[in-house]
């Protein structure tokens, strides 16, 4: 049974026995996710409006935290994100995401959450979201998209994730000089984003993880 664990920032994941693995950096969710998808991703992507992808809807936290970047940068946001086994809803409610972003924290949360999946949902003025209960591996992804926050677990825990089939589906749907991000930086996957036609940038990486990649379409 999936479990609630605190992160070193104070901020929640949830670890998942079958697969010895945490959703987020146990060095800090929160911060993680600022370093690898907000300041390297978001912040650095110039599109406006942006459309992004993400793969791993997980715990909505990297969604809630666009979600406010958006408000504090009035930037548009259209954001589609993808995951094959949604948490529990007692798990959801448990989650402590929202008490670290802002006055507007828990709205937001609570917006994500509860909207429909399948459906585009108007969160804040500027941020529309679509959640999709889908697999990567066998379902096609429409659209364009301006950056991708790819947030799958780990490639040692599922190493199916990290293919050459899977990156280049993402780079069919990526925008010339689209972005894609992630947490790991792996010599295996660096190869296998450059292969199907990505530059590839290793920045520092969160607390716990030495570098990150930022891969840019070309």
């Amino acid at each position: 049974m999936n479990q609630l664990v605190t992160t070193f920032d104070g901020s929640h994941t949830i670890f998942v026995p079958e697969l010895n693995e945490h959703y987020h950096s146990i060095h800090g969710a929160v911060q993680e996710s600022m370093i690898v998808f907000i300041r390297n991703g978001f912040e650095y992507c110039q599109a406006n409006p942006v459309n992004i992808l993400e793969i791993g809807f997980g715990t909505g936290l990297n969604a809630l935290l666009t979600a406010v970047k958006c408000i504090n940068t009035n930037r548009k946001t259209i954001y589609t994100s993808i995951e094959k086994n949604p948490l529990t809803e007692n798990l959801i409610n448990k989650l402590n995401h929202w008490s670290f972003a802002g006055e507007k924290g828990k709205q937001i949360f609570d917006s994500i959450h509860s909207s429909e999946w399948g459906f585009f949902k108007k969160i804040t003025e500027n941020f529309n979201l679509k959640k999709l209960k889908c697999d990567l591996l066998r379902d096609d992804i429409e659209g364009k998209f301006d950056l991708i926050y790819f947030d799958a677990f780990g490639p040692d825990k599922q190493p199916e994730m990290w293919t050459w089939n899977v990156f280049m589906k993402l780079a069919e749907v990526t925008a010339s000089k689209g972005i894609l991000v992630t947490y790991s930086a792996k010599g295996e996957v660096k190869r296998i984003l450059k292969s199907c036609g990505f530059k590839i940038s290793l920045l520092p990486g969160p607390p716990g993880k030495r570098e990150m990649i930022r891969a840019v379409k070309q």
